[in-house]
């Protein structure tokens, strides 16, 4: 659990929010940070309803797999009440069932799988070469260029100080209309420290999981999730958690996305440590849909 400090820091609100209040044996409240956004950050909600999970499941097992789906909005000016399922408790595995709720409606579903450390069979796909990141332009010096002629949803989102640094190994698309493949590389790192403790770094992992993957489904269009004619929102979300992480150092977030059909947008993504560990894979797909014109 994190201690309480004087200085509040964007991590150290973001572990805040993780340090779920039990109402419950199976039921607990989460609150989201006050920054003026009009609905919860998905992967907030995500990395809650995983906290919550966790905390219901015995201590040697760990997140192997989440599957979920966005189904409303979340209010950012009301507690969300996160109701557990037990649904297995085998030798090996545990499997939970969360509901995210606010007004008294459901506003997100997961389920979560999680297992005892075993050993096995293990091999990975090779992670990218690429520039490392402090090759690359900083997320301050990122905002002292551009920011000035960007539009207000860019200032908004890239002016405000968060838990999670991002650094792009390509800006393009930030400041240009081109058509780009759907691909994407991209170093992040948390802004404070995270907890020597599993359970708060797969929930901060899920929490940075759900960053920059459907704008990479525009890349093709030559727009983005902030162009006032684009209705942008996720829809679904999954990750499978292959290695612990601890989390003090950047990590490359490699995404590509195969397809977009029916306003819809599908991403892929896999988290790798400096060293070229794999560490979890993402997989989204999130509403793309085009605003009706005037």
């Amino acid at each position: 659990m994190p201690q309480p400090s004087d200085a509040v820091t964007p991590m150290t609100e973001l572990l805040r929010t993780l340090d779920l209040e039990r109402l419950e044996e199976n039921l607990f409240r989460g609150v989201s940070p006050q920054v003026g956004w009009q609905r919860v950050f998905g992967g907030q909600v995500v990395a809650q309803a995983l906290m919550a999970a966790q905390r219901t499941s015995a201590d040697d097992r760990f997140v192997h797999s989440l599957h979920a789906y966005f189904l409303l909005p979340g209010d950012p000016k009301v507690p969300i009440v996160y109701q557990v399922e037990r649904l297995r408790d085998g030798s090996s595995f545990s499997t939970r069932r969360v509901t995210a709720i606010q007004h008294g409606r459901a506003i997100f579903a997961m389920s979560v799988s999680l297992q005892i450390e075993e050993p096995g069979f293990e091999h990975q796909t090779t992670m990218p070469q690429v520039r490392q990141p402090e090759e690359l332009m900083s997320e301050k010096r990122f905002q002292e260029m551009f920011l000035a002629q960007a539009p207000e949803m860019v200032k908004r989102y890239w002016g405000q100080k968060r838990p999670v640094e991002i650094r792009p190994l390509n800006l393009v698309h930030y400041v240009s209309e081109e058509k780009l493949k759907p691909e994407a590389q991209i170093w992040v790192r948390t802004t404070g420290e995270v907890p020597n403790e599993r359970h708060y770094q797969a929930a901060v992992l899920a929490y940075l999981s759900d960053m920059t993957l459907l704008d990479t489904s525009l890349y093709p269009h030559g727009t983005t999730i902030f162009h006032p004619q684009v209705q942008a929102a996720s829809i679904d979300h999954a990750m499978w958690f292959h290695r612990p992480c601890g989390l003090d150092d950047w990590l490359l977030y490699t995404q590509d996305s195969p397809s977009a059909s029916g306003a819809r947008g599908m991403t892929r993504g896999s988290l790798y440590t400096r060293s070229g560990e794999l560490v979890a894979s993402v997989a989204q797909e999130g509403l793309i849909r085009k605003r009706a014109s005037d």
